[in-house]
């Protein structure tokens, strides 16, 4: 998390008016206690009105209001339509993060859309070949990102079992199906895998450098329609 993003996170934490210890709040941020004590100095210097002490706590003593933020009725569906499907999948990152920004845009609205969710519904039932894929995809998320060859078990749709190295490049949606585009080590080129077809998938802590002809640019050159 970027050192922004961390501060604003923060504010957000303190902004229950409870009294928050440095130990609390660094297991939250996946920091160090030494890292929140300067983050602390940052915006009590930045002129949030923070109060507290290095091993008792800290505590927002007036309110912080954020940016107002103008959102109209369908901007609004179009983003918890979106964060919906993401509390569906495996990812807890990902669901943390949803709900992380729906928080964020509910307070800086200045004030709520009534009816702003009447067009759906508050589940979202996805196909059984995309719910079969979230298992999968916080790891190919990670290794996309990371950079990272995966060794995958894979049934092809012909039903033949395979195992590959692979280094994921990205991951698609295709409405009932997800796939993930990736250099196959094994047929030294590229491959579009079923994620629901991916029986296992091992982490090699193996890093692969992106060249020219193993790109996902070099792929979309290749493989799009004329």
């Amino acid at each position: 998390m970027r050192r922004t993003d961390r501060l604003f996170e923060l504010i957000q934490c303190l902004r229950d008016g409870r009294l928050h210890t440095a130990s609390a709040l660094a297991e939250q941020m996946e920091v160090s206690v030494r890292t929140i004590y300067r983050d602390m100095d940052t915006l009590v210097a930045s002129g949030i009105p923070v109060e507290g002490e290095r091993g008792v706590g800290y505590i927002l003593r007036a309110p912080v209001f954020m940016t107002p933020m103008s959102l109209t009725q369908v901007e609004l569906e179009a983003l918890h339509l979106g964060a919906a499907l993401v509390r569906q999948t495996a990812d807890a990152e990902l669901q943390e993060a949803a709900a992380r920004v729906l928080t964020k845009v509910d307070q800086a609205m200045p004030e709520p859309l009534p009816g702003a969710l009447d067009g759906f519904g508050k589940e979202i039932f996805a196909a059984p070949a995309v719910a079969a894929s979230f298992a999968n995809m916080p790891l190919l998320r990670q290794a996309i990102r990371e950079q990272e060859v995966l060794l995958i078990a894979y049934d092809t749709l012909d039903g033949r079992h395979s195992r590959r190295h692979i280094r994921p490049l990205q991951m698609e949606y295709w409405g009932r199906a997800w796939t993930c585009t990736a250099w196959c080590e094994l047929r030294t080129d590229f491959r579009v895998f079923r994620i629901d077809h991916i029986q296992t998938i091992l982490r090699t802590d193996r890093r692969f450098e992106i060249t020219a002809e193993t790109s996902l640019s070099r792929y979309m050159e290749r493989f799009a329609p004329e």
